[in-house]
């Protein structure tokens, strides 16, 4: 969990499709990290008598891949095999499908490493019906909802610091130091790790680690535009407004979500985020279509950075991209997407500098 690379994997899993009126993409990356332990599910119609909802799902493991990869797998079936989400009921439903793959892993001994190690996973999920987004959020993974390019509604990460996790982590015996619950873990609801959740008499969800999802219902508009489910990775370095505000001018140049996915996953990378990054971005019949006009201005943006790289590049001694990028910053070039601003346009400054400087260092920026 705390170790790096010497360079991020960049290579991406993608993902994509649509269906019940709704387009779906979806990026994942390793990053710096020694091993990926991040997961998702995503489908558009579940049949079974439930061909127009659609479920997504991303999952952040942590001490491992284990856990959030089995979750990936049966979560979707553990929700809606229950009898209260068969019978209507779909708030319960959700609920005790958490509860109920949480108490089937305890059993599972090739999830954990070793008796007192056992892996977990943070969870953000989102059920899409033909009238409600039913959100349900486990840890620090997040889920936006947009409406003309700002954020309505966002689940709150459940952390060790706010009171009501912090009451619960005290009354198990627990405590919080340097924001982690015991020192140690730095959510305070997952499923799995189960090293957490032994304190004899205590429920299950009152122990230091809560498996419990905050469940919310959304009533579908005609102004949503998207959702955006992801990991902490993408939240580490960009604001709620910050991912809005960037798919949604990126929605105007391209309807190919993967794509942009990989653009905020990449523009993360360059923002600093040392993290596994997963996301997966659901677009509504309201999200912003693309313009003539959109991406003719961004072709000119695109040209217009390119020319400043080069001209930067003549005149000055560069060492690193890094530097250049510097450069180019202090420009204050109008027109950078919202949210993403030159970070998102590395990829460019980048092919640039190897051109011109190709013995020179292009280490990825982050700062």
């Amino acid at each position: 969990m705390g170790a790096f690379l010497d360079k991020p994997r960049t290579n991406k899993h993608n993902d994509g499709g649509e269906g019940n009126k709704l387009l779906f993409g979806v990026s994942s990356m390793q990053g710096w990290r020694c091993e990926m332990e991040d997961a998702y599910y995503a489908r558009a119609g579940l049949g079974n008598g439930l061909d127009d909802w659609s479920f997504f799902a991303v999952f952040d493991g942590h001490a491992g891949y284990k856990v959030s990869e089995h979750c990936a797998k049966h979560l979707l079936n553990s929700i809606i095999g229950t009898k209260e989400f068969r019978s209507g009921n779909h708030v319960k439903g959700i609920r005790k499908g958490f509860l109920d793959i949480d108490n089937k892993m305890r059993s599972m001994p090739e999830l954990c490493e070793s008796a007192s190690k056992c892996g977990g996973t943070t969870v953000v999920c989102a059920f899409v019906s033909p009238t409600q987004v039913y959100i349900a959020n486990c840890g620090d993974s997040r889920a936006v909802l947009c409406r003309q390019g700002t954020p309505v509604f966002a689940t709150q990460d459940h952390k060790p610091i706010l009171p009501e996790e912090k009451e619960r982590i005290h009354n198990a015996g627990g405590s919080v130091m340097i924001k982690r619950v015991n020192g140690t873990l730095a959510v305070s609801r997952a499923l799995g790790d189960y090293d957490f959740k032994n304190v004899e008499d205590k429920g299950q969800c009152e122990q230091l680690v809560s498996p419990e999802p905050e469940i919310f219902c959304q009533a579908r508009q005609d102004t949503d535009e998207f959702l955006v489910l992801a990991c902490d990775g993408i939240w580490d370095v960009m604001s709620n407004e910050d991912v809005c505000s960037f798919i949604h001018s990126r929605l105007k140049i391209s309807n190919d979500l993967v794509e942009i996915a990989n653009e905020v996953v990449d523009t993360c990378l360059h923002k600093g985020s040392r993290d596994n990054m997963s996301i997966i971005i659901i677009s509504f019949p309201g999200a912003p279509k693309p313009t003539e006009e959109a991406m003719a201005n961004d072709r000119r943006l695109d040209k217009q950075i390119e020319k400043i790289a080069r001209e930067e590049i003549e005149t000055n001694d560069f060492t690193y991209i890094c530097e250049l990028m510097d450069a180019i910053q202090s420009k204050n070039i109008e027109g950078l997407p919202p949210g993403g601003g030159l970070h998102s346009k590395y990829h460019i400054i980048e092919r640039i500098f190897k051109e011109m400087f190709p013995e020179e260092q292009c280490e990825t920026a982050s700062h």
